[in-house]
């Protein structure tokens, strides 16, 4: 038999609906953590590892071992989510399946990906294959902290020759390249007075206005052709209120502490230390011509804000390497053609990703994952993606975990 008779669609869309169904925001990853745990021991994986990433906070990473004459190879997917926009109709929580859209919270990002790969590697277990090289599953948490699961399975000698990360990039791409992420947050202080002595205060929120300003007006030159669009930036939350836990208690009281938390993300070429001395210099640029304006620049990041976490650097995989080549080449056998697109991929290569802390750790990485249609796309995913994935993710492994190495 094929490797692929033990891959079933109905399997990957229900595995998707079970993930969906453990909620798993950032730093709440638990109950995916344990039913991913359950899952693999219930399929019989020859070893199922708890990794203590934090206190009380757990990730798991299952293997399928070899004899040691092959290359090792990794699917990486993390199970945090992103957290709920207020547009959703229904419990986010409860999957929906309508038609060729698969609907639940997190399912985008990237819970259809980890579906995907476990599957895949449950086929490549059923085959009874003899394996040469370890198959790993990783499914890890605090990917949207800057991967810090990611980074601490490495830590830990989790590694592997190639790693295949099934982000929601779409399975027409296979990314090779990608911007790094830095999280950081700037607070303006003022001076907080009653409406009626208003005169009296400074407030920190109209003050804020001006650092938005400010980062509007800043300009960063693009230093790598492949990313034309990097460097780019957000104020992606915002914050204030009476003292330094944002009391809103009382909106009749002028504001004395606003804080954004600004997403940046930026190509090879630029450092940490750069940005943050730019964003210091424009602080200071406001402070020069307004006495009253005060401010606070924090890096690194608080971990109470759910983000950040570690520097997520920029990725860089040769698009020819061999795990690039034999997933390009396994994509044709599923679908019939190759991949619309290798390489850097915008606008999808300005997402960060843990294929960063892979790459850097020396393992062979790329990309592939399935995604849903334009509208609404955070929200669903699209189930051939998932399939197709799926199917090119097991190919791959079995290929790479089945062969021995050549002297």
């Amino acid at each position: 038999m094929n490797v692929l008779d033990y891959l079933k669609k109905e399997e990957i869309v229900e595995l998707g609906c079970d993930l969906i169904r453990q909620p798993s925001l950032t730093r709440q990853e638990g109950p995916a953590v344990k039913f991913a745990k359950d899952w693999f021991e219930d399929q019989g994986f020859d070893e199922v590892t708890l990794q203590e990433v934090e206190p009380e906070r757990n990730q798991v990473i299952a293997r399928l071992k070899g004899d040691g004459k092959g290359k090792s190879m990794m699917f990486n997917g993390h199970l945090d989510i992103d957290p709920i926009t207020a547009s959703w109709e229904w419990d986010p929580y409860e999957p929906k399946v309508e038609g060729n859209r698969l609907w639940g919270a997190g399912i985008h990002n990237m819970k259809s990906g980890d579906a995907a790969m476990m599957c895949a590697a449950l086929a490549i277990k059923r085959s009874k294959a003899k394996l040469h090289g370890d198959l790993i599953v990783e499914c890890v948490v605090g990917e949207l902290q800057g991967g810090v699961g990611t980074a601490h399975a490495l830590k830990e000698g989790v590694w592997a020759d190639m790693a295949i990360v099934p982000e929601p990039y779409s399975v027409d791409n296979i990314l090779t390249k990608c911007v790094g992420v830095h999280d950081f947050a700037i607070h303006t202080l003022g001076r907080s007075e009653h409406i009626s002595r208003m005169e009296e205060s400074i407030n920190a929120i109209t003050k804020m206005r001006k650092v938005l300003d400010g980062l509007d007006e800043m300009k960063f030159e693009a230093r790598d052709p492949d990313l034309p669009g990097a460097p780019r930036w957000v104020a992606g939350s915002i914050i204030g209120g009476r003292n330094r836990e944002y009391d809103l208690a009382g909106p009749y009281n002028i504001p004395d502490f606003c804080t954004i938390i600004v997403d940046f993300r930026y190509p090879p070429g630029y450092e940490i230390e750069e940005i943050n001395e730019r964003m210091k210099a424009m602080l200071e640029e406001i402070r020069a011509e307004d006495p009253e304006f005060k401010y606070e620049f924090e890096y690194p990041i608080d971990p109470k804000w759910r983000v950040g976490g570690m520097v997520m650097p920029p990725m860089g995989v040769n698009p020819n390497s061999e795990v690039v080549k034999l997933l390009k080449e396994n994509h044709k056998k599923v679908t019939g053609e190759y991949p619309k697109k290798v390489g850097a991929v915008p606008p999808r290569s300005y997402c960060g990703n843990d294929t960063a802390h892979l790459a850097k750790a020396g393992i062979e990485c790329c990309l592939y994952g399935p995604r849903g249609y334009p509208d609404e796309v955070e929200k669903h995913v699209r189930i051939d993606e998932m399939v197709t994935c799926s199917k090119a993710m097991c190919l791959t492994g079995y290929e790479v975990v089945t062969k021995m190495k050549t002297s």
